[in-house]
Order: structure tokens, then sequence, then C-alpha cells
């Protein structure tokens, strides 16, 4: 999913949006048609390039008018870069630094992404929003490959700028790696900063680091870019995890999370989540969330929705369409908490909902404090010992 908010400088205030989950090959969401997503309210969706590039493929898509025609989208669309398959196919890529070579997993033929390549891709899919290809390792690596990645980079990220056709129609952001390294997030942060692109992304997190080690990259990331452009956290899409990243300063996030959850059968819901195939849920004739006013809780019941999602594909339709449209109400509502200035009175009411007893972690707990939010309402007293 991608959820994108925007700072305006002078009077500090955000306006946040949330968008449906990645597109695979086809220009798709999974399960969710372009009607029902802006039923949702969603603004923005997320295509993948490299899966695009693959099928359709970016010269057809081109020739029918780009991404937006293709997929009858008449709302913003970013489109990633690429580089993320370096890690999830990486037993598929070989990394140079003339670009990444990936076998394809369609038909096992060798395709070279570089730089320029990339956002030629890019450029005829024709996103409002285009990534710079970076090179991503995983922040669980440690050693030279770390800084290796996090210089090319850099170096990428200049080749990207030079090769890019529509800077007036296409918004290019750069990313930020550099792994749990402090010294070289701050060296990637100033050399893009220095560069002064439309916007900035986050990278290289969400990939099995501990939770401790990932508020902190983001609290120092957000601290040194600029504050007048989106801050993208890139991979991130829990609930948890935007409301204490926005809290941190970002602005702008993406994840499969809502719709992928949904086809295991998992509803979204202000308390944490909802297994609809367990077997308490057969008789149980509540909406999935009373106080969410989508058509999926407005007209089915759990006990419903448990008997889809056993045996009928349509169960996992109606869940992701109820995840988008919580994902939506859950950053409208933190949106609208910045411009009426009740931000913290938001974040203690979504941590008392989600930790009921006040078993709230300790890593939030320890980001709460470094944003300044006081949260010792929401605290047990043991965890408030600790």
């Amino acid at each position: 999913m991608l959820y994108n908010a925007l700072r305006d400088a002078k009077d500090q205030k955000r306006w946040k949006t949330y968008s449906s989950s990645r597109f695979l090959c086809h220009g798709t969401v999974k399960g969710l048609t372009s009607s029902q997503l802006e039923d949702a309210g969603c603004q923005i969706v997320l295509g993948n390039t490299y899966h695009l590039a693959l099928r359709p493929g970016a010269d057809l898509l081109e020739q029918l008018g780009g991404l937006h025609h293709f997929m009858n989208w008449s709302r913003a669309l970013l489109t990633d870069s690429g580089g993320f398959q370096m890690v999830s196919l990486l037993h598929l890529a070989d990394i140079t630094e003339a670009g990444v070579t990936f076998q394809s997993p369609v038909d096992g033929t060798s395709m070279l992404l570089t730089p320029e390549e990339s956002i030629h891709i890019q450029n005829k899919i024709g996103a409002d929003i285009i990534m710079a290809l970076d090179d991503v390792v995983k922040t669980t690596i440690t050693g030279p490959r770390i800084e290796e990645a996090m210089y090319r980079t850099l170096r990428w990220i200049d080749r990207c700028i030079a090769a890019h056709s529509r800077p007036s129609e296409q918004n290019l952001f750069g990313i930020v790696q550099g792994g749990l390294d402090p010294h070289l997030r701050d060296v990637c942060c100033q050399g893009l900063v220095d560069r002064n692109l439309p916007g900035y992304a986050i990278g290289g997190l969400a990939g099995g680091e501990d939770k401790d080690s990932f508020w902190r990259v983001v609290a120092q990331c957000t601290a040194q870019l600029p504050e007048d452009k989106p801050r993208y956290v890139m991979g991130v899409g829990f609930p948890l995890d935007i409301v204490v990243c926005s809290a941190l300063g970002a602005d702008m996030y993406d994840c499969v999370y809502p719709t992928r959850t949904a086809r295991f059968g998992t509803a979204l819901i202000p308390e944490g989540m909802l297994k609809l195939k367990n077997a308490d849920m057969a008789t149980d004739v509540r909406p999935l969330d009373a106080s969410c006013s989508c058509m999926v809780c407005k007209r089915y019941t759990r006990a419903y929705l448990h008997t889809l999602v056993t045996r009928e594909a349509m169960g996992s339709q109606l869940i992701s369409y109820h995840n988008v449209a919580y994902m939506m109400k859950l950053n409208n509502d933190l949106h609208k908490s910045i411009l009426e200035g009740c931000f913290p009175q938001f974040v203690q009411g979504f941590l008392r909902m989600q930790f009921p007893k006040g078993n709230v972690p300790l890593w939030v707990c320890n980001a709460m404090e470094v944003a300044g939010i006081d949260i010792s309402m929401c605290l047990s007293p043991e965890v408030a010992s600790s």
C-alpha cells in the first residue's frame, strides 16, 4: 500500500492519503478494481517497474498512453525503480557499477537494468512520482557491502538525473541507503539533499532489522531531510509503524500488507487484527468494525465473511476493500489530528486501542520519547517502570 503525505513548510501542516497495494505484472491491485480504489478514497497507487517492464512492457504502455490510461486510473501514480528486486530476486541478479542484470522469472532471458534504463522505463510508464535506481542491500547485512551500496547509490542518482527526460511532468525522488550505520546514512542524506530533489525516500528498512534500529534510522534521516519536501519510508505499512514514523517526521509509506493479509483472511480493525478463519467467527453477526463506514462493514457480517474466506475468492476481495478503507480512515484521522493540533492525543488514542492492557512495546515508548509525545497514560505499571 502507498501512503502519502506532503508537509507545508509554512504552517507545518501535512496532508495524508492512502493508496492501494503494489502492482504486480499487469498494472492491477490484487482483488480490487480501479473504481473500488477510488470509492475507498485512494489518491495514489504504486507500480512495480521491474514487473511492468516484463509484462505488459514499457513500450506498449507508452503506446497506449501510459499506465494511467492503461488501467483507467485518473489519480496519481508512483513507480519504484526496480531496485528492490536486487533483494527479492537476489538469486536471479548480478550487481555491478553498470547496473543490475536480472534473469527473467518469466522466460529466463537476461535483462540489464541500469540507472538510465530504469528512468527511461519509468518515463514511458508515466507515473507522477518516479524513483531513482539505488543499490539495495538488506539491513541485516554488515561489512563493506553496505558502504559500497551507499556510495554507488549516490553515483547512480547523478546518472538518473541526467537520464530523466520529463522533469516537468514527473518528480524524481532519491533514496537514502546506508544500512544501520549512522555515518553512512548521514553521508547519503547530505549527498541527496545537495542535489535538491523533489522528494526523498528512506530505503533499506523493513528487511528484518530489529524495531529499535528501524525507528532510529527513520528518526535520523527525517531530521536531516528537508521539511518542505516529502520524506518517504519505503516498504512500511503496518498501522503501528505508520503512526510511529509519522510522529518522527515521515510523510509517505508503501506496503502490500493490507491486501496481502486480507488474502489470508485477516481484517484490520482499530484493536489490531481480526482472523476471520477462526471458528468463533462462524456465528458472529457483527460487522468487521462497527466504526467503519465502508460498504463491507455496512453490508456483511463476520459470519458471512468467515464462510467466504474459507470457501470463496470473493472473501479476500471484500476484506481487501475493507483493509484499504481502514488504512484510508487511519491516515485521514491522523492528518486531521495534525491540522487540528491534537496529534499527540491521536497517538494516545491509537495506542490505547491497540494495547488495551498497556503493554506498549519498548521500541514504541523510546520512539515517542524522542518525538516528544507523552504516552505514559497508555502504559501499564510494569511497562512504565521498565
